[in-house]
């Protein structure tokens, strides 16, 4: 039966690497698919910099289970190891 991830994997080569360095294949296809995911030079702030409502509606949108109950140290370990 043929793979459907690698038909909707943008950037396979990426996604591969990713995959051999232990990441699941969820999170790597996400990676993979981010547009100008190979280049540096992001202007984000850092975790600590972000209030934990910022942290929190971060964590909503990568699907962390119990961001609610987290506080601001526990909702950037959360994202950092996501």
């Amino acid at each position: 039966m043929p793979d459907k991830t690698a038909n909707r994997i943008k950037n396979i080569p990426q996604y591969e690497a990713l995959r051999d360095e232990g990441m699941s294949k969820q999170k790597a296809a996400r990676i993979a698919n981010t547009p100008n995911s190979g280049e540096k030079g992001g202007k984000a702030s850092t975790y600590e910099d972000r209030t934990k409502e910022e942290l929190y509606n971060k964590a909503k949108e990568v699907g962390i289970e119990g961001r609610s109950k987290m506080n601001k140290s526990e909702l950037i370990e959360a994202l950092r190891n996501n």
